[in-house]
């Protein structure tokens, strides 16, 4: 029987969005004017995103998420195929030595972004009966093999490899099985630290932020130095000094760090029971999904989303080395904050059809 859905959760979804818009247009004028000039080029953009994501989100939310199965291993392969491109001449677009982006459509999409979505809603499907640890290997071991190795991106494949275990382990799965898989998931990840130079050296700036402030510590040691100059209330909206271009990243990876300094410690303790609070809508309804299907589709987004923005906001107070993934929502990013609204109407149409009870 449907229902209202969880008006808790879109309202807290919005918020976020909403204060998200702002940080982006706050923290992204410098360097917008001084690369396209035009100071409001990218939260143009960004809005356009939000309003693409909105009228997608609405879609989801009626959209009912059991016919999502039948298109979770066409919509798979296609985002497995998506990851490949980036890597074709004319489509993939190269940054900092990486290939993690591509244009379609005249937009710029990053497909590990979608490829978290994709493969949740793979997963929920083949999980929803009994573990089918095969295909589950297959598409796991692809992806990481693609995102974190191919294209350098080991905190996406990180959190990809973190959800999708999570998801192995609720489905009930051998518990030998799901310990061996950890066992040779985190091995992989020590080895693709170890055999990259550049990697090591991140783990040497979380060890001491301040070791080499001009060098390879330079990143964390401006952002922490951003939060530090926040203090308790923050400098106040529009006032960062760090926005101007001494904080690499500062519209994506590092946006927290405005947040700290122009809100301080209370604004973003704010923001992070917002995103606690989300998570924790996400997973009552997880409690409540009518069937398998549901409760797995529900806490794979719930756990993606929740442990996306730890792993950010960890990185961003020096708990974790850089990891180079987005804060959910906040950060700039068409592609990112499209897939995020999504998974949030799905979650919603889980919820309209969750026990009115729980």
């Amino acid at each position: 029987m449907n229902h209202t859905p969880d008006l808790y959760l879109l309202g807290t979804v919005l918020i976020i969005c909403a204060f998200g818009l702002l940080m982006v247009y706050d923290s992204s004028q410098f360097e917008a004017f001084q690369s396209f000039g035009d100071s409001y080029y990218y939260i143009k953009q960004q809005g356009i995103s939000f309003l693409l994501g909105i009228l997608a989100m609405s879609f989801f939310t009626f959209f009912d998420y059991h016919k999502l199965q039948k298109f979770a291993l066409p919509v798979l392969i296609f985002s497995l195929g998506l990851l490949v491109l980036v890597f074709v001449p004319g489509l993939g677009v190269s940054a900092y030595g990486a290939h993690r982006w591509m244009k379609l459509f005249g937009f710029t999409i990053q497909p590990a972004e979608i490829i978290k979505l994709t493969s949740i809603i793979f997963f929920a499907s083949i999980f929803r009966v009994r573990t089918y640890t095969k295909p589950f290997l297959l598409t796991i071991f692809f992806v990481i093999g693609v995102v974190g190795i191919m294209q350098k991106d080991l905190g996406s494949s990180v959190i990809f490899a973190i959800v999708a275990l999570s998801l192995y382990f609720i489905a009930k799965a051998p518990l030998i099985h799901f310990l061996g898989l950890s066992l040779a998931l985190i091995l992989s990840a020590i080895s693709a630290i170890i055999f990259a130079p550049y990697r090591t050296l991140r783990i040497m700036a979380f060890i001491d932020p301040f070791r080499d402030p001009q060098g390879f510590t330079y990143h964390i040691s401006q952002v922490l130095i951003a939060l530090g100059s926040g203090g308790i209330f923050g400098l106040g909206v529009g006032q960062s000094r760090q926005k101007f271009a001494y904080i690499p990243e500062v519209t994506t990876d590092s946006i927290f760090a405005i947040i700290g300094e122009e809100f301080g410690f209370v604004g973003g303790a704010i923001l992070i029971f917002l995103f606690a609070f989300m998570v924790l809508r996400g997973f009552r309804t997880v409690k409540g999904a009518p069937d398998n299907f549901g409760k797995l589709l529900a806490s794979g987004i719930s756990l993606w989303l929740g442990v996306q923005a730890a792993v950010n906001l960890a990185s961003m107070v020096a708990l974790i080395p850089l990891t180079g993934v987005p804060l959910p929502f906040i950060s700039y990013g068409g592609s990112a904050l499209m897939v995020n609204l999504i998974a949030v109407g799905i979650l919603l149409n889980i919820s309209k059809q969750t026990n009115p009870n729980t």
